[in-house]
């Protein structure tokens, strides 16, 4: 458990990268805004203001997150991750908001754009930055079974395509010459912000609800269970849920009743080490019944009945 704690605290050092890299993508995209007046470039930089936020939420329910068990919190401080992409996704909401409010005065009354080949230029270089960051914190979160890094990069990675978005807008308004072509990009900018905000948010709330664990590693648990149906061994009542980087599952296992208590302990006690095995990441809760116990199949569903 302690290697797992020392593993988890690492990850701040993925947060720090991302608000590095939203500070200076703020800077250059900003620069390329005043450059050229283009409210489309000032959009990307709001994103990116958010960005440094989010990172930032990131950076302080990582360090939550990677806390131990205590009396207070018995199931571990992992599900803080949640609270920071939710934060980040609502975030995206209000930046998506605040495009629509910048470009809306410049639909009605367009202007003409400045500089805008040294403006594109400084966005090309603060969208590179994105990038890579990104890629990094993808790769790291993945690895780690992160949600918190992971959505923030896919929202880097939003910045990056909103990015490509606005330098096309940039662009065919520097060819075409029709001015508003510039806050249109910017509502299509907010559409896709506001898009991937309610994904992350959706995202968020179904982890502080307890979902249950995704359906492929549901059929690798049972596949476990199913190697141990021999003997009279059945189970049932299994519970999943996910929470940040952990696992949690439940399930009861019933054995012939003159079974003695080590052999049914050692028979639990290996079916767990298997899942573990099979789910590294997941704890595991199993309890015994007698089989030939009616009382052991009254208990399946999560609120027991009371008797009269």
């Amino acid at each position: 458990m302690k290697s797992n704690l020392t593993d988890r605290s690492s990850l701040t050092r993925f947060a720090w990268l991302s608000i590095g890299a939203a500070i200076l993508t703020i800077a250059l995209k900003t620069i390329a805004y005043l450059l050229t007046g283009s409210v489309g470039l000032l959009s990307d930089a709001l994103e990116s203001l958010v960005n440094l936020v989010g990172a930032s939420m990131a950076l302080a329910m990582l360090t939550i997150a990677a806390r131990p068990a205590d009396e207070d919190h018995v199931y571990g401080h992992s599900k803080a991750e949640y609270f920071s992409s939710g934060v980040e996704g609502a975030l995206i909401l209000i930046a998506a908001v605040s495009i629509i409010v910048s470009a809306v005065p410049r639909l009605i009354d367009p202007k003409p754009l400045e500089q805008v080949g040294l403006g594109l230029g400084v966005s090309v270089v603060a969208s590179l930055i994105n990038l890579v960051a990104a890629r990094i914190l993808l790769k790291a979160g993945n690895r780690h079974n992160s949600i918190t890094l992971e959505a923030d990069a896919h929202h880097l990675m939003t910045d990056v395509w909103t990015s490509v978005g606005v330098l096309a807008g940039v662009g065919m308004v520097v060819l075409t010459g029709w001015e508003r072509l510039d806050p249109i990009v910017a509502f299509i900018v907010a559409g896709n912000i506001i898009w991937t905000g309610v994904r992350i948010v959706r995202q968020s709330a179904l982890g502080l609800m307890d979902t249950a664990l995704p359906s492929q590693e549901q059929d690798v648990l049972k596949g476990v269970l199913e190697k141990y149906t021999q003997d009279g061994v059945q189970y049932h009542a299994i519970r999943t849920r996910q929470s940040g980087s952990r696992q949690f599952v439940s399930f009861h296992v019933l054995v012939p009743g003159e079974w003695s208590v080590q052999r049914g302990h050692d028979l639990l006690e290996a079916i767990e080490a298997e899942i573990r095995q099979a789910l590294p990441s997941v704890t595991v809760f199993t309890h015994l019944e007698p089989l030939n116990d009616p009382v052991s199949w009254e208990d399946t569903t999560l609120d027991r009945a009371v008797p009269p």
